[in-house]
């Protein structure tokens, strides 16, 4: 009976004591450890919640712990009133150089109640990236974690470069990113701009952190939530199982060969900084160093890189790759991921003759401009969209780092840009002919339809660097 009484009593003690670890962020029912970052909306204590109303003519409004934390678990509940956006920034800073409605930058937890893109519970890289660094693209079961009108429970586990969400027990992001070591944590109320949003609220109760033997709490990852990894030139632990490997070893020009050679081009592209840029030169294909290809030929694979375009630039990935095709000038035929400053180069916006079906045949109608050859798109097949959210296709802008993934998959093909899918086709299917039939490839039998080609990387004559060049075969 004593032992029982002994087990008990040190049960006891060690839930009180693994509590106690845990701090509430809202202390003697007080905002004395909070302050405004940016903006003026008001916030307001009662009973335990933090509320804030949305107003007009203000910037998104944050207030932020006083306190700096890095490496922490992070619990809340929130209630957002449908039709608003709000977040709470973590590992996050001020820029007194910039205007104030983007002082404040940093990670997000994003909180929104758009039901169609569902991505609450997403890191979105606020006035610094401004884009999300994990959008909930490819996690259809955390794009359904948070509901409206109800209050949501929230969890970020941040350590070293790693940070993961979740929105009601339900794991939405798993994120592997550099950019902040530590910054305060904050809770927004986003800036509107309608009068039919004024007064509505966002809600916040039970925030606590856990900074001390976070290790011990945290929880197992779920496959449903894949791994983005922003870290340059390192393979996961996760990658390395999931076999992953580097299609470019970053210092060397090992595995690859110009498209048209025995070897690796003598001038024209350049290593410095674990970064493969392509020189610019006139801007017409493969006259200077040219296009470069893979040693091997690949299948079934899922292939990812960073890449930055020049003012202007045009280049391209292209995937089975045949180099026996096309020996004279211009550059080797494949399937291209098309790379392009869509502001700043024509072909975003080339005028062309729409074709139209009349009398059981295709005959040219009306001048029209030709969309598929934008960023991302099957060049001169399909335009690239935007399959993840209402929204328009995701910018790419000159001299910033974006990722391309490619998918292939037997017939079945995917394109996306910085993790939002652009589109997706069938190679083997009739529409597929159909497109090629109408378009430039026309003239090469079977295009498309090879087993198995190389990878390449195109020499447009504009300055094009790539980075992080990573495949794994299915």
């Amino acid at each position: 009976m004593q032992a029982l009484k002994t087990l008990l009593i040190l049960l006891i003690f060690s839930n009180v004591s693994s509590q106690e670890k845990w701090k509430s962020l809202i202390n003697n029912n007080n905002l004395n450890n909070w302050e405004i970052k940016q903006g003026s909306a008001e916030f307001v204590l009662e009973n335990g919640v933090i509320s804030a109303t949305s107003i007009l003519n203000t910037p998104s409004t944050y207030l932020g712990t006083k306190k700096q934390y890095d490496d922490f678990i992070l619990e809340f509940e929130v209630f957002v009133d449908e039709g608003l956006n709000s977040g709470v920034q973590f590992r996050s800073s001020i820029n007194d150089n910039v205007p104030e409605h983007s002082r404040v930058y940093g990670y997000q937890f994003e909180l929104d109640t758009n039901e169609y893109r569902g991505w609450s519970g997403g890191i979105y890289d606020q006035s610094r990236k401004n884009f999300f660094l994990y959008p909930i693209s490819r996690n259809e079961k955390g794009r359904k974690a948070f509901k409206n009108g109800e209050w949501n429970k929230a969890r970020i586990e941040v350590v070293g470069n790693s940070i993961k969400t979740w929105v009601n027990g339900i794991q939405c992001t798993n994120l592997i990113d550099p950019l902040s070591k530590n910054g305060f944590i904050a809770l927004q109320i986003h800036n509107i701009s309608q009068e039919s949003s004024v007064g509505k609220m966002v809600k916040w109760k039970n925030i606590r952190i856990l900074t001390k033997d976070i290790t011990k709490h945290l929880s197992v990852s779920e496959d449903y939530a894949p791994e983005i990894n922003n870290i340059d030139n390192v393979l996961s632990a996760n990658q390395i199982k999931n076999n992953w490997r580097f299609l470019w070893d970053g210092k060397t020009f090992e595995g690859w060969r110009g498209a048209k050679l025995d070897r690796f081009p003598k001038q024209g592209w350049v290593i410095e900084n674990n970064i493969l840029t392509v020189l610019a030169n006139d801007g017409s294909e493969s006259s200077n160093g040219g296009d470069i290809v893979t040693l091997e030929k690949f299948s079934n694979f899922e292939l990812e890189l960073d890449f930055k375009i020049s003012e202007g630039a045009n280049s391209g990935i292209k995937y089975f790759v045949d180099t026996n095709l096309n020996q004279g000038e211009g550059s080797s035929i494949g399937l291209e991921y098309q790379i392009l400053d869509d502001k700043n180069h024509p072909d975003a916006n080339k005028k062309f003759k729409v074709l139209e079906y009349s009398k059981n045949d295709w005959v040219f109608h009306k001048d029209g401009i030709k969309k598929n050859r934008t960023v991302g798109s099957l060049y001169d097949l399909i335009e690239a969209e935007n399959l993840n959210e209402e929204r328009s296709k995701r910018p790419v802008n000159p001299d910033t780092w974006h990722r391309a993934r490619v998918l292939v998959k037997n017939g079945h093909v995917e394109h996306w840009l910085d993790n939002i899918k652009l589109l997706e086709y069938n190679r083997f299917s009739q529409m597929f002919k159909a497109l090629v039939e109408y378009s430039k490839y026309s003239k090469w039998e079977n295009f498309g339809q090879s087993k198995s080609g190389h990878i390449l990387l195109q020499d447009h004559g504009d300055k094009v660097s790539f980075k992080n060049i990573k495949i794994r075969e299915l």
